[in-house]
Order: C-alpha cells, then structure tokens, then sequence
C-alpha cells in the first residue's frame, strides 16, 4: 500500500520548520533542492497496491537513506540512528519538522531493495548523473573518454578450509533435519567440534599429517548425514532443503584442483579471484568493472560480473551500461594492459595503456593514457569510503544491487563537494580551487561542515 498523504497536525502549528532553522547554504540542504524526487514517486509507484495492506514508507525517505548510506559508509542499522540524530538529513529525506522517533526498522530497507531489484537501483544511479548532469557539472563532451579496469568486491565471507566448510555444512544440515521433523541416527555434534577444534590446534603445531586426520573425519561425518538425508528425503523433500543437499554434494565432490569450488556455505555464489597483489594473493567475491570519466571522475558505469571473466569480456557490458546511463555513446575508453585482447567490436575506439618502449604515440593520446590511473585511486574510495570492500548483500543480485550503490554514493559524494565549494570560505576562491581540483583529479573532498 502506498504511503498516505500527511496532513499536519494542531501540534506542529507552534513548531520550528527544518527549513526556517537549517542554513540553506548547507551541502545537503542544496542538493535535496536539486535532486528530481518526483522521478522516483513515478518509477517506484507501481511496487505499491492502493487500500491493500499497511501504508508504505514515503519513497523519498527510502531512496534518501540509500544515497546516504553508501556515501556516508554507514549500514542499514546506523543508518536508521544517524537519521535521528541529524536534521540535515532529515530534510534531505523529505522531513519538514524534525523527528524524535525512527522512521522505520532498518530491515525494511532491506526488504525495499527486495522489492525493486537490480533495475530500480539503477535508477537510484541515473539520477545521480541525471542530476549532475542538470547542474552543470557533467556535460556530454566529458562522456567522451571514460577510463575503465575492474576490482573485486569481496563477500562477507571467512577464509575458506576445508575444515571449516565441513562443519559448517554439517551444522546446516542437522539444524534443516530438525526443522523438517527428520530423526537422524546421529547428529555428530560432540564429536565434530571435537574434530574442528582438534585440527586447528595440530594445524598451528604444524602436524599436518594429523590435521589431515582430523579433517577427514569431518568429511566422514558429513557424508554420512547428507545421505542418511538424501535416503529420508526421496519422497517429501523441500527446494531449501534439496538446495542444502545439492551443496553438501558438491562439497564432497570437489578436489584440490577443481574449477569452480564451494567456497562458502552460505554464499555459493562466491568466485576466487586472484589480482596479482602482494599482501593479498587471493579475493573471495566477485568481479566489478568500474568506469569513470577521463576528465572530471564521475562514475558513469559499474557492474558486477560472475563467473570470473577475462577482462577483456566485460568491455561490452560495461559500455552498453555507460550508454543507457547517459543516452550518449562513448568515444575513447582507455584501459589497462589486463585488457589486451579484448574481443570488442563495438563503435568505442579501445586504448590499452603501454609500456615505455611500446610504438610511439601521438602527445595527446600519451596524456590521456597517463590520466588512466585516475581510476585507481577512484577504486580505492569506493572501497574505503562506500562500502565496496566488504559486501554484505545475499546472492548474485545483492552483488550487483552493492556495485551500484556504491557507485550511487560516489557521485553523491561529488554533489556535495561541488556544493560544498561554494560553501563558507570557499566563495571568495571557488574558481581557484575549481581549476585546481580539475588539474589534480582530486573531485573527493569530502564535506567537514556538519550539524547534528
């Protein structure tokens, strides 16, 4: 059910108005100004039945929080407690008195990004850059030249060992058995933590021979629980539980140099990727390309790709993205050497960037090969300041929901430092630092003025 039309109350006729106490030169307050709210009353309205269950939350409040979370690098819990706390936000999320109680529980953002899947989130991403694209801060010739490359977005998943893997199906399956009213012979619940702890210890003294032991029993008790299941289960099984049994088989199954491994019990889904970095030899998570614009690094594309492709292979994707975006082509994009071999066909002429005794290039072509590495400190903020370094959201679809709100809380981030500038003693040196920021890339300072 749609969320009803307030109408105000006796009491708020003696309160303050949020926009008679906030400073209306405010980052936030500009923004909520200048962002197309009734965009999204459009697009979201038909997720909500009239007269029929509970009224929903306004969709300005769900939308707000969203941007707010991933450019503030805050969960759906903090979140919720940090709306309380500022009246800055709570303008920006459609408030005109100041709230004493949350809005809502924080699972309901949850159940919201549920709701509108993978493509109503990336409307959240094209009115970020519909919106700055009105302001003036990104125009058609800056899309261009985009610089590409790819990251990996980690799953909130633990270092996998067999040990563990082991145990953990274990535990899932003994619980699903008592949930669906199957007795099972034996649970193995004394003697797996016995096992699990036992072979850590022999694995940190560094005897392997019995950590393998060790590790083998856990296997022993796996199998024998997931076919005593599977005999039990022929007639009356569940999709969650034959769901579960499909992943203990292919836990049993794998080998040491098997493709595609389980590697996590409750996110599956979950690829090794391996980036060549020193401190950091193997990423559990997935793929992400990530693309900016050469000249001012809006983010103009992001998406996750599964099954661990080539780089070369997520050029199209990407460039498709950038296109529906935007509604304008890209000319030039420029890449890294991980994209040697590509096998894109399209409009877009494809710079790899080259070593130093590679063919000789024309000056210009030199210059923006060397602005490529712009998207390498881009990559660094998304993952550090926007919640990219460790996705919680379940499944292949939360992944791709995460890439894009992370790029929604990038260009957020932008917004503000554009607002920003204009904003106390930057007026007097705004076009200094403009220029300034323009020649050194450095479009990421992040607001310091706050209340609440």
């Amino acid at each position: 059910m749609q969320a009803k039309k307030r109408v105000q109350s006796q009491e708020e006729l003696f309160k303050s108005r949020l926009d008679q106490m906030l400073d209306r030169r405010h980052p936030l307050f500009r923004l909520a100004k200048a962002i197309d709210w009734g965009y999204f009353e459009h697009e979201f309205g038909k997720y909500y039945v009239e007269n029929v269950g509970r009224p929903g939350k306004p969709i300005r409040l769900l939308v707000g929080l969203h941007y707010l979370k991933n450019a503030y690098d805050e969960s759906d819990e903090t979140c919720v407690e940090r709306f309380l706390e500022n009246p800055y936000w709570q303008y920006f999320c459609g408030f005109e008195y100041f709230q004493h109680e949350f809005p809502l529980e924080p699972t309901s953002l949850v159940k919201w990004r549920q709701r509108i899947g993978e493509k109503g989130i990336e409307k959240l991403f094209y009115q970020t850059l519909s919106t700055a694209h009105k302001l003036g801060l990104l125009s058609k010739s800056h899309l261009h030249k985009v610089n590409i490359d790819t990251t990996v977005q980690e799953k909130a998943i633990a270092y996998p060992t067999d040990a563990r893997l082991y145990y953990k199906m274990r535990v899932k399956l003994v619980k699903a058995a008592e949930i669906h009213g199957i007795e099972l012979r034996q649970s193995y619940k004394r003697l797996g933590k016995k096992a699990l702890v036992m072979q850590g210890r022999y694995s940190h003294a560094r005897q392997m021979q019995r950590a393998r032991r060790e590790t083998k029993k856990l296997k022993v008790y796996l199998g024998r629980i997931t076919r005593e299941l599977r005999r039990k289960t022929q007639d009356r099984t569940t999709p969650a539980l034959e769901e579960l049994l499909q992943i203990s088989e292919r836990l049993l199954g794998q080998k040491k140099h098997n493709k595609h491994k389980l590697y996590s019990c409750h996110a599956p889904e979950v690829e090794c990727i391996s980036k060549g970095k020193a401190h950091k030899k193997y990423e559990f998570g997935c793929k992400v390309s990530v693309a900016a614009t050469s000249r001012d690094n809006w983010i103009v594309g992001i998406q996750a790709h599964h099954g661990n492709p080539y780089d070369g292979h997520t050029l199209a994707g990407v460039l498709t993205q950038i296109q529906r975006m935007t509604g304008s082509p890209v000319q030039e994009a420029y890449c890294d050497r991980g994209y040697r071999g590509h096998t894109y066909t399209g409009e877009t002429h494809i710079h790899i960037a080259q070593n130093k005794r590679g063919r000789p290039i024309t000056r210009s072509l030199r210059k923006w090969l060397r602005r490529r590495c712009a998207i390498e400190p881009i990559i660094g903020h998304l993952k550090s300041d926007n919640r990219m370094d460790r996705n919680y959201l379940k499944g292949k679809e939360g992944d791709t929901i995460n890439a894009l709100l992370c790029g929604c809380g990038a260009n957020i981030r932008k917004l503000i430092a554009a607002f920003f500038l204009s904003f106390g003693f930057f007026t007097k040196y705004r076009e200094k630092i403009l220029r300034f920021l323009r020649i050194n890339s450095v479009m990421w300072l992040q607001p310091c003025y706050e209340l609440g």
